[in-house]
């Protein structure tokens, strides 16, 4: 018996143009016809190799928590750098990340959070973009509670207000980075939340 056919477009491509859409335009403005255009395939055959909307924003945002994302927090496990020196790579490595011209600007997580409240989302996409809200609140608040530096300079009592300070920060400069503002101008906000934490940022 004769095999499938096989399939006339690249699943990897298309699920990046895809996840490009959604950063664009959010889980909710992006219609099917933006992203079967934008992927270049028909709607037969995005049902078949991704499912329907919901299921493939489910894979583009898991697409860039693995291309876009995971890669900034080899920063914050820089071996001999302080601990301001770790946050501040690694919140400007995101910020060049967010104002980047190359792709949509932003953050795709951060634009369908702001969704959630309006109770737009399916509950499965509802569900994760909750816990990876709730997940980088958690390691901010972890870093700053056992971390040895800032044991050392008391942060550790503060911890849940100083991750949600980073936090709030790196939801902001995606708000302006989409506006427009440039990586270098967010750059310098991040030397500023930093030093008002009480770190110093260039050792």
């Amino acid at each position: 018996m004769a095999g499938g056919r096989k399939r006339e477009f690249d699943e990897h491509i298309a699920l990046q143009r895809a996840m490009e859409v959604f950063w664009r335009k959010g889980y909710t403005a992006a219609s099917l016809s933006d992203l079967t255009q934008e992927m270049g395939i028909n709607k037969t055959s995005m049902y078949s190799a991704f499912g329907n909307k919901e299921a493939l924003f489910m894979k583009a945002a898991r697409h860039y928590l693995e291309t876009e994302m995971h890669a900034h927090f080899a920063h914050l496990r820089t071996p001999d750098a302080t601990l301001g020196k770790r946050l501040h790579d690694y919140m400007c490595s995101v910020v060049r990340m967010q104002a980047a011209t190359s792709q949509p600007r932003g953050c795709l997580l951060v634009l369908c959070q702001s969704e959630v409240a309006a109770g737009d989302l399916p509950q499965e996409a509802q569900a994760l973009l909750e816990s990876e809200d709730h997940m980088a609140r958690e390691m901010f608040a972890t870093l700053f509670a056992h971390d040895p530096e800032s044991i050392a300079l008391g942060l550790n009592t503060s911890a849940d207000a100083n991750a949600l300070t980073v936090y709030s920060v790196l939801k902001g400069t995606a708000a302006m980075a989409r506006s427009g503002v440039p990586a270098d101008e967010l750059e310098a906000v991040i030397v500023t939340t930093l030093r008002g934490i009480g770190l110093v940022t260039l050792r």
